[in-house]
């Protein structure tokens, strides 16, 4: 069992702005109104992405790009974009990974456009 403090809400701003050149601001924010939901984000982070995961963190950061762009979260982008000047990632990693983004969301409209297909070929 360990006796380890848990790191207070400004250590952990500090650990994210030392991590990403910045901590995005409506975390930020969030320490204001309410401290032990960075806490709460911290644990989720780790479920996420655990120390001892099989993803290097350049892949983590691309993958989180995906699923921020994917999911029209323009503070979560904002993060990773700071997160990739940090890491230092290839800008052609970068683009790539927003083509495959592209890509599965103009894949994602034809597929819900399926049941449209069917009527216009009178199998509604």
């Amino acid at each position: 069992m360990s006796n380890k403090a848990s790191p207070t809400a400004e250590q952990i701003l500090a650990g994210m702005r030392q991590a990403m050149g910045r901590a995005p601001s409506a975390i930020e924010k969030s320490v204001t109104a309410d401290p032990a939901l960075i806490h709460e984000h911290m644990r989720s982070r780790a479920f996420a992405m655990p120390a001892e995961g099989v993803l290097d963190e350049e892949t983590r950061t691309l993958i989180y790009l995906a699923a921020a762009l994917a999911g029209s979260s323009h503070a979560c982008v904002q993060a990773m974009s700071d997160k990739i000047v940090q890491q230092g990632i290839a800008p052609a990693k970068v683009v790539e990974t927003i083509r495959i983004t592209r890509y599965a969301m103009a894949t994602k409209v034809v597929g819900d456009a399926e049941p449209v297909f069917a009527a216009l070929n009178g199998k509604a």
